[in-house]
């Protein structure tokens, strides 16, 4: 199997495997447990790919680490929280309690995937 595809199979696995239980203590109780681990895996599919495979095109991750992960780790927040709401908010719930709790839960749930496979990075491990 190629190496790349291979690294992001392990990647995108590793991704859910730590941002799906964040979602689910941390979203809000008025998304149901199969609302939450879809959201889990959904968010991670779409976003992952741009991080993984588009943006390194444009930023050199090897030459340009602190600017990749810049641009990767904003965009792939910002894009879980919109489609996240696209999917699952209201308009009545918007700017109240609940809509900055989810908001804050998804990018909780991106920040743990991303110091976890920063220290994993650092570990050699990945």
């Amino acid at each position: 199997m190629n190496a790349l595809l291979l690294w992001t199979a392990v990647g995108f696995t590793l991704s859910v495997l730590i941002e799906t239980p964040v979602l689910v203590f941390c979203l809000c109780e008025r998304h149901s447990l199969r609302e939450k681990l879809f959201a889990g895996v959904w968010l991670t599919a779409c976003s992952y790919p741009i991080v993984i495979w588009v943006i390194p095109h444009f930023i050199n991750p090897v030459h340009h680490k602190i600017l990749y992960l810049i641009a990767a780790e904003t965009f792939a927040p910002l894009s879980e929280c919109a489609l996240f709401w696209w999917a699952f908010g209201t308009r009545e719930e918007f700017r109240t309690r609940t809509f900055y709790r989810d908001m804050l839960a998804v990018i909780l749930a991106n920040l743990s995937s991303f110091v976890v496979g920063e220290f994993l990075n650092a570990l050699k491990v990945l």
